[in-house]
């Protein structure tokens, strides 16, 4: 016969071994509770009463299960809708094939190693990989929050998604090839450069701008008024309007030129309105279809934005190297990172310094050139210069007003205390 009670995780676990029957039951997160039913049990037991090992606890639910159940009782509540999107697609191609028939506690971390090794055998990515995890890291989590494992098997498993390859740097466009894409895009698709020219001047991610309403847009008094921004509240993904990636609401400064385009694009939309009897357009979007309808954002990169690109004679770059073109532009005119994270909206400023870090010293030779210029060197004091100094009633003055009968611990003046 044995009672044990052991912590996991915070909470304590009670291990029942009595003629080859075994039961295990978490019994929350004090140990004096823990204690006092282990004392009931073995009372009980020391008196033959073990009818409660003979109670069949419900079966451990399947992964495939328990993962469509935590898809609508935490995802579908707790996530954006393209995150379970992600989550779905990664279940379906991966984990449900691998996993699905398997009992929760009958998934060993082994065949977790075995199944993330075979994995990245296949060639998949680490981003792949680390999706991968991520997933059922989280389901399994969840499952040892509802008590039906004891410990998470595919918990500290990190080492199979730890990328050799350098960071994500990123790539954007010079100012010179950045300019040659909005004259492209006004001879192409006049009706979207301002959209453009918004992805480049203010950093909006594509979704953003298709989502960005009038009612976002603070002009200010003027071009010399220092409020004038865009307040990025709105996101298009997966065919729904949801909010920012970071989830939170950030506001990014207008620039004269946007500003200017944006007023005028503002007027023609207001004289259209007026004429259709609506008194305001503050919720009506400012980049929608020819139809008046939501922007496809697959329309909008097939028929606009690489038709542009082609007639500008540029490589082919993607509609978010325009965003990552705005926060290079800003590092290199001397913008602190500080304004570059909280411009871009970035959840932490670890990532604005791995995405942009390496442009902040600037490609600048003259720094080193710097190092070759001749300069005089920095000269001691010489001894005739001591004396005068010591014989200077003014500095002996200060020397005495310190204490220490006016000398620090050595007499070489050259060698005095910080104070001095």
């Amino acid at each position: 016969m044995g009672v044990k009670i052991r912590k996991r995780e915070g909470k304590w676990y009670l291990f029942v071994n009595h003629r080859g029957r075994r039961k295990a039951k978490c019994v929350g997160t004090s140990r004096e509770t823990a204690e006092q039913i282990r004392r009931q049990i073995e009372a009980h037991l020391a008196l033959g009463d073990a009818g409660f090992l003979q109670e069949k606890a419900a079966p451990t639910p399947t992964f495939n299960a328990y993962a469509e159940r935590w898809l609508e009782e935490y995802a579908e509540i707790e996530c954006k809708p393209s995150t379970v999107a992600g989550y779905r697609q990664i279940l379906k191609s991966r984990l449900i094939p691998q996993f699905g028939i398997y009992a929760l506690d009958r998934i060993s971390r082994e065949q977790l190693k075995q199944f993330f090794a075979k994995l990245a055998n296949a060639g998949l990515s680490r981003n792949t990989l680390r999706n991968t995890l991520c997933t059922i890291r989280v389901i399994l989590n969840q499952a040892v929050e509802d008590d039906l494992i004891v410990k998470n098997p595919a918990a500290r498993m990190g080492r199979f998604t730890k990328s050799e390859q350098p960071k994500f740097q990123a790539t954007a466009l010079t100012r010179e090839e950045s300019n040659r894409f909005l004259q492209a895009a006004q001879t192409v698709c006049p009706e979207y450069y301002v959209l453009f020219l918004t992805a480049l001047r203010a950093g909006l991610r594509r979704g953003e701008v298709i989502a960005l309403q009038w009612g976002d847009i603070q002009f200010g008094a003027s071009e010399s008024d220092p409020n004038r921004y865009i307040l990025v509240q709105h996101n298009y993904v997966n065919r729904q309007f949801t909010t920012p990636k970071s989830k939170k609401n950030r506001r990014v400064d207008l620039s004269r030129q946007l500003r200017r385009s944006l007023l005028e694009l503002r007027d023609q939309k207001l004289l259209k309105a007026f004429s259709e009897g609506k008194a305001a357009i503050a919720d009506i979007l400012v980049f929608p279809s020819p139809h008046g309808a939501v922007l496809d954002p697959d329309n909008l990169i097939k028929r606009y934005f690489l038709p542009a690109i082609e007639h500008a004679g540029l490589r082919r770059f993607r509609f978010h190297d325009l965003r990552h073109t705005y926060g290079s532009l800003l590092i290199q005119e001397g913008a602190s990172i500080t304004y570059v994270k909280e411009q871009m909206g970035h959840s932490s400023i670890q990532v604005t310094v791995d995405t942009y870090g390496h442009l902040i010293p600037g490609a600048d030779i003259a720094w080193v050139d710097r190092l070759d210029s001749e300069t005089t060197p920095r000269q001691n004091a010489t001894p005739a210069q001591l004396e005068e100094m010591v014989s200077d009633p003014e500095i002996t003055q200060v020397i005495e007003e310190f204490g220490g009968g006016g000398w620090t611990r050595t007499n070489d003046l050259r060698i005095m205390r910080p104070s001095l």
